[in-house]
């Protein structure tokens, strides 16, 4: 990727609008090019001051009753051929109608940003040859590694007797911070977990999903947010992540 190519693409990588490829080529272009670096700074300051700045206004309770007395009143069956134009100049009204009570700015939720992190540092770590800093299936020496490379002390553990064997670790980067990457085994695939302290709230249950392939689960416990990600099936990978929130996350 030249710089032309970066410059073209920086907008839609920090909304985190493109696809794993191509996030993963300007990830390395930015690693090498201190100039396009400049300018994805300079992107991503605008927008954290845009949205710590951006005035909200909520539509009002009452805009619903206006959109539908906006519309025409026609007979069931007329309604029924109206179809989906009727249906998108409805939309329309509505969306002009709320342009009148201030703008929103629509960005992916934090969790799904975070999520598309965790799955672009899983690849990374396949295609860069970076997987572990520390190949180990010795939880005790897995853990003393990390001692004094991060602000907290991570819970590790080998479920190689459940399945699931421990492989060794690494430090990595995401939302913002350093983190502890796990690295477990299962027959070909290899599973990230990404681990790092709980900035504040009650443990929370397992959310999932599915991303370009990947199964990415994540969840918090004993103070502690875990991520894991594999292109694992998603029975094993659903399995080991509940061998992680009840076994790992309780041996603290």
């Amino acid at each position: 990727m030249n710089c032309r190519d970066a410059l073209d693409l920086v907008d839609g990588y920090v909304d985190g609008e493109l696809d794993l490829v191509k996030s993963l080529e300007i990830e390395q272009h930015l690693g090498a090019c201190p100039a396009c670096k400049v300018q994805y700074d300079q992107v991503r300051e605008l927008g954290s001051g845009i949205r710590a700045h951006a005035l909200y206004h909520a539509a009002p309770k009452g805009l619903r009753a206006r959109v539908a007395a906006a519309l025409p009143r026609e007979p069931a069956s007329r309604m029924r051929a109206w179809g989906w134009r009727g249906m998108a100049a409805a939309l329309a009204l509505a969306t002009l109608l709320g342009l009148g009570f201030g703008l929103t700015l629509l960005q992916p939720g934090a969790d799904e940003r975070l999520a598309r992190e965790v799955v672009a540092a899983h690849v990374r770590s396949l295609m860069a040859d970076h997987l572990m800093d520390v190949a180990s299936s010795d939880q005790h020496t897995v853990k003393p590694w990390i001692a004094g490379k991060l602000d907290f002390s991570p819970p590790v553990e080998d479920l190689a007797a459940r399945g699931y064997a421990l492989a060794g670790g690494r430090l990595d980067y995401l939302g913002e911070r350093g983190v502890m990457a796990l690295v477990y085994r299962r027959h070909a695939h290899v599973i990230n977990l990404f681990v790092w302290p709980q900035a504040s709230g009650a443990d929370s249950g397992v959310r999932s999903d599915s991303i370009q392939g990947y199964n990415v689960a994540h969840f918090t416990r004993a103070g502690m947010v875990f991520w894991a990600v594999s292109d694992l099936n998603p029975e094993e990978f659903k399995a080991f992540v509940g061998l992680v929130r009840d076994q790992l996350a309780s041996a603290r």
